[in-house]
């Protein structure tokens, strides 16, 4: 399975051979280094610990420092793990960069959506809201979302206001349009969860299952 770590630098647009626009969300992505392998034998599953961004070793506490160190890799600032079904096919220390992904790859991307604070019920779940007109004194309110005195409660998962955003987020099958080892970016078609700099995880797209009398 092909997977890096990156940063989203933000969307354009490109344009295919037929001149038609092509919206695209261009990545930062990697050099990523292997820092440790899970194995089924001694974490009951099949795992590869990736890290991304170096920083000096002052800016890592003693546990973590040993933690690399025994991997023979110089600190990161982010740890992802990314399960796998073979681990050896990969090497502690090994570095894995853009390069891994060709144009044409089809790819999942996750990411942290934007947070967007405590938020009432039309602006977190698109309620239509009550009438607009003066005096009618209902305008952005929930509504009603209690029972009658059987079962005399709220259900478990009403809609209601709360935090918005901030979740994580996973758009599957983006096709890759460009990849530019050289400046470490890699361009897919569509948008990506969160702000620009935020966390992505980019990993090869998960065959589509198939289902009984589709052999």
């Amino acid at each position: 399975m092909k997977m890096i770590i990156g940063r989203k630098i933000g969307m354009t647009q490109i344009y295919d051979e037929d001149g038609n626009a092509v919206p695209v969300t261009v990545i930062k992505a990697g050099p990523c280094v292997v820092v440790q392998k899970r194995t089924p034998e001694n974490d009951g599953y099949s795992a590869v610990q990736l890290g991304f961004e170096e920083i000096p070793e002052k800016k890592v506490n003693k546990p973590m420092l040993g933690h690399f160190k025994k991997a023979g890799v110089n600190p990161v600032r982010i740890l992802k793990e990314f399960r796998v079904d073979n681990v050896d096919e990969y090497e502690v220390g090994q570095t894995i960069d853009v390069s891994v992904f060709q144009p044409g790859d089809v790819v999942d991307v996750t990411g942290w959506s934007k947070g967007r604070g405590f938020a009432g019920a039309m602006k977190r779940w698109g309620f239509r809201g009550g009438p607009k007109s003066h005096g009618s004194k209902f305008h952005r309110m929930l509504g009603s979302v209690g029972q009658h005195t059987e079962p005399s409660k709220i259900f478990k998962g009403k809609k209601m206001p709360g935090r918005y955003g901030n979740e994580r987020v996973t758009i599957r099958n983006l096709k890759v349009v460009k990849v530019d080892p050289e400046n470490n970016l890699i361009v897919v078609k569509g948008g990506v969860p969160g702000a620009r700099g935020g966390l992505l995880l980019i990993r090869s797209a998960k065959a589509p299952k198939i289902r009984k009398g589709e052999e």
